[in-house]
Order: C-alpha cells, then structure tokens, then sequence
C-alpha cells in the first residue's frame, strides 16, 4: 500500500498551540505533512477559566486581541502551512458532573470553534480536507459533524484516561470519538490496541522523534562533576516525576550496588525533592539543565535507565527518551511495559527493582562496538517521516476499502 500523500488539504486539531515550548507530537506531523499538503494547523480556543487564570499572559492577550478583532488570527508558518488562532472563546465546562449536560455544552463549544475554522478554510480555499485530531477529545469531538471532513483522523498519542481531568468525561466520550473517526492511528502498540477495541481501522505508526544533537559524532563536552570518578555511572535524563518513575527501584539500585553512582538529570516534583534519595551517598541530582547538554550527560553514562512506574499514565506512552538513549548508542535498562516491546531486541526489560540490578550488571558486561552501533541504527530509524509515511499507509488503506 502506499505510503504517500500528495495534494490534500489537512486540518490538525490538538491540545498543543503552535507557540507552545515544549516539544510537540503534533507540530512535528504538521511540518511533515505541508511538504507534499496544504496544512492548517488549529490552536485550542481560548477558554474562559484560562482567560481568567492568564490575563496578564502575552499569549492570553494575543489570543483576546484576535477574538475582539483588533488582529488577525490566522499566520503563514511556512509554504503550504498556516496556523489559526481561533477568533472565538469557549466555555470551561469540565467542572459539570453530569457527562450529558456537558456534552450538550460541549457540543455548543464546538461550533463556536467550526465557524471559526470554517471561514478560513473558505479563505484559503480548502476542499475534501482531512480532520486530524490530536488526542482532542472533548473541544473536537463534533468537529466532524460540522466541518464535514472528507476523512476524520483520530491520533491517539496518551492514554489520555489515566489523567483524572481527562477521565471524568473521557472515559464515556473518547470510545465515542474513536468509533466515530474514519480511521485512528497510534504512536505505542498499547493505544492501538486501545483504539482497535472501538474502531477497527486502528494502525500503529510508530513514533518519531528529533533526534540529530543526539548523534554520538555531534557529543563532544565532557561533564566535570562525572567525569572525576572512575566509578560506572547509571543514569537517567529528564523530569523526575514520582507519578511516572518508580523512586523505590532507583533507591534499590543506589543501595545495592553502593560501587555504581547513580546520576539523574533533570527538575524534580516535590515527592522527589523530599525523598530517600537524597540520603543516599551515591545518588547525584543535577537539576534541570539545557537541552543541548543532554547528550553530553548521556555520552558519560554507562547504562541508561527508565525506571518507570506502571500505571494508567504510563503504561501506553511511547518512551522518547530510550531513542534518545539508544541514538548516542548506550545500553538500556527500563521497564516493561506493553509499548517498550517495540524496543525488546535493543533494551534490557525489567519487571522487578531486582531485574534491575541484575540487567545493570550484565548490560556493564556485555556492551560492544557491535552492540552500540546496533543501537544506533535501531533509534535513527525512529525519524518523523518515516511514522508520518506509516500514516500515509493507514490513510490510504482506510480510503481504498472505503472507495
């Protein structure tokens, strides 16, 4: 089946605005796609709760200076993509208990934003689009119905219904949006399985990720606080968040092997910060440093860890940070979980803070040349436009059983 995609007119929808800074699934697929399509990528609309909390934000003022017509909403980004800044406001309505009074306002929400979406798309002359929906599954849920797609695109990215805000509502509504979407793709084995059980055209496509400071060649700078020991250096690389990493494995790790130093990098909740760990002698934390030094923390350690918890928030999450690993070439001991078996050839899993210990000491051991560049080659592989031809292939499948 092909995996190309020429000459379409596609709208994504999605939690992320385009200004956001952090790293986006969304806006990765966006600029993917504008190099054959025309692309408008769709801000989430202003609510009132934020306008509220935020209204001495720029971006909150940008946002109500569109709305009351004093500028324009819609930006040219590139050839082929535009942006829209919604020039209406939604209501916050998760606060309602009853899903069915919600979903009646809720519906009302969604035309407010169709209208707005719907005079640009006439603007620019946009014909058949494609709805992309990134995991929006309350202020996109009826944007179907009114914008009228050609084909509805459902991305699942997050088990979005381990999250209490999402669940309330969710847990009725997004089996509801997922069976009412033409197609639905998945970056995790876990979400496809997920979607499958509403909507049978459900594809995995893998994910993509930025992975060029990542290259070992381009990992240059040496630490000075690690690179003073000739202890073996454990580490990890990114937030120390104790709803998804599992404090008591990495206690375990410290503690046991008091000869290893376990090095964490990266900006800690406040469960964290009040810890055991920071009682144990062999256990560094860094805080939170540029991305562009990452590499060079990763470059340093022996063995990479993702001592994740296994739970509703995790269980089904695409673990960027192992390509990140895996890039620079460095062995990896991390949790079991349905979405790391797209990694078992290439990771050592564990299920136990025992497992742990014993896959430290042998991927120590065993590392290799010959493993490291396997590594290499598995990670970079892992790239934009290859989960991006994937959903082409899942597009094109779907629109020829359909023809």
């Amino acid at each position: 089946m092909e995996n190309t995609l020429n000459n379409r007119d596609i709208v994504i929808v999605g939690q992320q605005p385009w200004d956001t800074e952090i790293g986006s699934n969304c806006k990765n697929i966006a600029l993917e796609f504008s190099k054959h399509n025309r692309v408008l990528y769709v801000n989430s609309p202003l609510d009132r709760i934020s306008l509220y909390r935020g209204k001495n934000d720029a971006k909150t003022k940008k946002r109500l200076e569109i709305i009351n017509g004093k500028a324009d909403g819609l930006v040219n980004i590139q050839h082929n993509l535009w942006n829209l800044y919604p020039d209406c406001m939604v209501e916050s309505i998760n606060w309602i208990g009853n899903t069915k009074i919600f979903s009646l306002l809720n519906r009302i929400n969604n035309r407010k934003l169709s209208k707005s979406i719907q005079k640009v798309l006439t603007y620019l002359g946009f014909k058949d689009i494609i709805l992309f929906n990134d995991n929006e599954m309350f202020k996109a849920f009826h944007l179907g119905d009114y914008l009228k797609p050609n084909l509805s695109i459902y991305y699942s990215r997050d088990y979005m219904i381990g999250v209490d805000y999402w669940k309330k509502h969710g847990e009725e509504l997004e089996p509801k949006l997922i069976a009412k979407n033409d197609l639905c793709v998945a970056n995790s084995t876990f979400l496809a399985d997920y979607c499958k059980k509403f909507n049978p055209n459900s594809f995995y496509v893998g994910q993509g990720c930025d992975l060029e400071i990542f290259f070992e060649q381009k990992v240059k700078k040496n630490i000075q606080e690690l690179t003073s020991s000739n202890m073996p250096l454990i580490g990890y690389v990114g937030a120390l968040q104790s709803i998804r990493l599992d404090i008591e494995i990495i206690a375990h790790i410290a503690i046991s092997r008091p000869e290893w130093i376990i090095v964490l990098v990266g900006p800690e909740d406040d469960t964290f910060k009040a810890s055991i760990l920071h009682d144990i002698g062999n256990i560094i934390f860094t805080g939170m440093k540029p991305i562009e030094s990452l590499p060079d923390y990763i470059n340093l350690f022996d063995v990479c860890i993702n001592p994740q918890l296994v739970n509703l928030v995790t269980i089904g999450n695409y673990p960027r940070k192992i390509d990140e690993y895996l890039a620079i070439g460095k062995p990896v001991v991390a949790t079991m979980t349905k979405a790391m078996e797209t990694f078992a050839d290439f990771v050592y899993l564990a299920e136990t803070k025992s497992d742990y210990v014993s896959m430290i000491d042998k991927a120590l051991i065993e590392d290799s040349e010959d493993l490291r560049q396997s590594r290499r080659n598995f990670a970079l592989q892992h790239t934009w436009e290859n989960s991006v031809k994937d959903i082409y292939r899942a597009i094109n499948t779907v629109e020829k059983i359909n023809i």
